[in-house]
């Protein structure tokens, strides 16, 4: 987004700026939380859940009483920003860390180049270029499915709920932490 907006003329917001920063901030905050816990692999899970429907409760929070997005390019629209921001990071985190070998949430260009590759080398009938092709694009169909249906979700969510919109992540997360 910064490159584009730099080769167009524009200047970045401090969000823009910030955001890899803060992102990379994050993911270490989250590792000196997993060492902290001194706990590997899927035990992991449950306090990086923790950790991530917190933050995602203080977006909320932040949201509704502050609403930011009435100002999109003022402090308060940019600190928002950056605890949803942490929230991904510790999101993406939890998956590298309690749950290795997971597919990435977070690479949807790849994963829909896994599922066209996949899906080509399952209905090819030669030998598949790829390994595993029909076990990989199961994977990858559930991961695309569930992140347009998210995409969906989220937008009539704003549009029907304003910063309220953020509850629903925040159910998510806690769902998740009270059924993990």
């Amino acid at each position: 987004m910064i490159a584009a907006l730099l080769v167009r003329g524009g200047p970045p917001n401090l969000s823009q700026i910030m955001a890899v920063p803060v992102f990379m901030a994050a993911v270490a905050a989250v590792w000196l939380i997993a060492e902290a816990a001194d706990r590997r692999g899927p035990a992991l899970a449950r306090p990086l859940l923790v950790v991530h429907f917190l933050l995602l409760c203080c977006v909320l929070i932040f949201s509704v009483t502050l609403d930011p997005a009435a100002s999109p390019r003022g402090w308060m629209d940019g600190i928002a920003a950056m605890i949803a921001v942490s929230a991904m990071a510790c999101q993406f985190s939890l998956l590298r860390l309690a749950v290795p070998g997971a597919p990435s949430t977070a690479v949807m260009t790849g994963n829909l180049t896994n599922a066209v590759l996949s899906l080509l080398d399952t209905l090819w009938h030669r030998e598949p270029l790829i390994e595993g092709a029909h076990e990989r694009l199961k994977k990858t169909v559930r991961l695309l499915v569930g992140f347009f249906a998210g995409c969906v979700v989220g937008a009539a969510a704003v549009l029907l709920l304003g910063n309220w919109a953020w509850s629903l992540p925040v159910a998510l997360a806690g769902a998740a932490v009270a059924f993990r």
